[in-house]
């Protein structure tokens, strides 16, 4: 930090009026060969950028620092080229097309880091041009909306310019600057730059209804930006005393406030506070932070430090790509070799949400580009694209088809778990990558992958407390289907194609995975979330087309049993098979195993059960529903 004079904190008054001049004297600090930092985002001094602008014939090799503009960036024009050069640790519209044709530097670096560059005097500042708000009677003036890297430069430059705004609100936390440690004040009043909420598309809402089964009570939040990550937030408004922690606030965080949803009364760390480090909105938002001791505004090098981001329980960060790899590499911040955004925040919490207890990572993207002609689920990245989430780093990936659960699998199963998102025009595609890449063997999976019907899936409510999601097998189950066949005891009854399997060999496994949801049928009840999953139920049928006539076979384990489970799990794929046409259900059970009889009895359709060598045959008209329970037993039955 570069030291200022030790002047009294009660003179300060003076001090800002011998300190107050207009831009153009103040601007004359900066010479020919400096670095000069400009404030952030929203909090950008635009009056104080535009006049460097019209100094600029009088300058030559500024270089510019900034992590983001939402302003009119003309120091980026070509015309500049020769005076100035921007270097900026993330890119946005108004710099994407100067570092695209190289008029323009970007930095990779996560957001923590960069307050380091200062301090460490690796990027030493020579002047900073801030924005404030006016000073209170203490003589403090607040970052406003830009904390960030904003206060970690300005302690760190060497000449500190500051644009006092009345505009600006006073955000509360560690956030203010003191007069005495301002260089030159330049007085201007301009309304705060804006970022109005994006529109949410029915794309972007489906990933939102994913995302939202995620998202538990009492979770705290950091969201990123843009269409996706709004949804998201917006398909929260059914959860509970949630939190937020996060680098950047934006007003789809206002929406669940006003909600109650947001209460942070739960948090760990800093309970009953949101707390952030810039502000990315509108109007609305400003109102909102301002002077509000429920909010506290924070350097990114605290909000965006993985170990304090890891102190709140339950910790789940939202984040949106641009690409996903079959391996589960994840591209964010480019599109081939040009750069399309940068790091920012995403790695910084990642790391914090996987060291939190209960935290989580998640992933979202649309399965396809705007125009739907190319997949964002490749076989591998497109050269040059940069990996922001590495392989071993990605946990939740979820698009509009749903939700893939990566942390702790084998290429294999993330290959099926990707291909099972992606958009059903390219799964075949992918598949044939998949063959060529050898992350799949052509003899074990032969078929193309079908169609995943997610209208299927249902949650129930056993006994109170008993929630389980039925929904149908996808072949990225393997794993929790074999842990379910394998842990079924060989006394307990179960319908036949379970209780004669002593062993279960992969390609049984297989043949159970790989269904076409029409002809095969096979419905899991499964009982917690995508990652920690465990199959408490199965049954399926396979169908004679000719006769419209399908074995059914179920088992449930014993630790669920007389629940009711069994019952529910039989009457959905009654519901499903007589809306596909079937018009009977076979089952076969052998001697001894009686009691599975009133699962069928309890259906609401005709049952016929015949007994012969041992085995009972029951017979289940789907073409007959009926008000009592009828059953035609053998003479020799119960």
């Amino acid at each position: 930090m570069v030291a200022k004079p030790a002047l009294s904190l009660i003179d300060w008054r003076g001090s800002y009026q011998q300190k107050k001049m207009p831009a153009e004297k103040a601007l004359r600090a900066i010479k020919r060969g400096q670095r000069v930092f400009i404030g952030s985002g929203c909090g950008e001094p635009q009056y104080l950028v535009e006049k460097l602008v019209e100094q600029m014939s009088y300058l030559a090799d500024i270089e510019i620092l900034h992590i983001l503009s939402l302003g009119r960036t003309r120091y980026t024009d070509a015309c500049f080229q020769e005076k100035c050069r921007l270097k900026s640790f993330f890119v946005a519209a108004s710099s994407r097309e100067a570092v695209a044709e190289g008029r323009a530097d970007y930095t990779p670096i996560n957001l923590s880091d960069v307050p380091t560059l200062f301090r460490n005097n690796i990027l030493p500042v020579d002047v900073a041009l801030i924005q404030v708000s006016p000073p209170d009677e203490h003589g403090f003036c607040s970052y406003g909306v830009a904390v960030d890297i904003v206060k970690p430069a300005t302690e760190c430059a060497r000449y500190v310019i500051a644009q006092v705004n009345a505009s600006m609100p006073r955000t509360l936390g560690d956030s203010f600057i003191h007069v005495n440690n301002i260089d030159a004040i330049v007085e201007h009043d301009e309304p705060i730059l804006e970022m109005p909420p994006p529109v949410v598309n029915e794309i972007a809402r489906m990933i939102g209804h994913h995302v939202a089964e995620l998202v538990e009570d009492e979770a705290t939040l950091r969201v990123g930006v843009g269409s996706l990550s709004s949804a998201c937030l917006y398909a929260l408004e059914g959860k509970k005393d949630l939190g937020v922690h996060t680098d950047m606030l934006t007003d789809p965080y206002l929406y669940l406030i006003e909600k109650g949803v947001i209460t942070n009364e739960k948090k760990t760390l800093h309970p009953g506070k949101i707390i952030a480090s810039f502000c990315a909105g509108t109007e609305k938002l400003y109102r909102f932070v301002h002077n509000n001791p429920l909010v506290e505004f924070h350097p990114v090098d605290y909000t965006n430090n993985y170990r304090i981001i890891a102190q709140n329980r339950k910790m789940t960060t939202i984040h949106s790509a641009l690409e996903v790899d079959l391996s589960g590499q994840v591209c964010a911040d480019s599109v081939g070799y040009e750069i399309y955004s940068g790091v920012g925040g995403a790695v910084d919490f990642l790391r914090g949400a996987r060291h939190s207890e209960g935290g989580r990572s998640i992933v979202v993207l649309p399965s396809t580009t705007i125009d739907g002609s190319k997949s964002r689920i490749v076989p591998t990245l497109t050269e040059g694209s940069g990996v922001v989430t590495t392989r071993a780093g990605v946990e939740y990936v979820v698009t509009e088809y749903g939700t893939a659960y990566l942390m702790g699998k084998s290429l294999r199963e993330r290959t099926l778990e990707l291909i099972n998102i992606a958009h059903p025009d390219f799964r075949e595609e992918l598949l044939q990558e998949a063959y060529r890449l050898n992350y799949l063997r052509r003899e074990i999976y032969p078929v193309g992958i079908s169609f995943y019907p997610e209208n299927l899936e249902v949650k129930q409510l056993f006994d109170g407390d008993l929630e389980l999601t039925f929904r149908p097998v996808r072949p990225s189950d393997e794993t929790i289907v074999r842990n379910f066949l394998a842990s079924l005891p060989r006394e307990e009854p179960y319908v036949r194609f379970l209780s004669l399997m002593k062993v279960y060999p992969k390609y049984n496994v297989q043949e159970i995975l790989h269904i076409d949801y029409r002809s095969k049928m096979v419905l899991l009840g499964i009982d917690g979330l995508p990652g920690h999953e465990r199959v408490v139920a199965m049954g399926g049928y396979v169908l004679d087309e000719e006769l419209m006539t399908a074995e059914v076979d179920f088992a449930v384990h014993p630790d669920y049993g007389r629940r009711g489970v069994g019952t529910f799990l039989l009457q959905r794929l009654a519901e499903i098979g007589r809306n596909a046409g079937i018009k009977t259900f076979v089952a076969y059970v052998t001697k001894g195993q009686e009691k599975v009889f009133g699962v069928f009895e309890a259906l609401g359709y005709l049952v016929r059960i015949t007994l012969a060598d041992d085995v009972y045959e029951i017979r289940l008209f789907l073409d007959t529903p009926t008000d009592l329970c009828l059953v035609d037993l053998p003479s020799d039955g119960r």
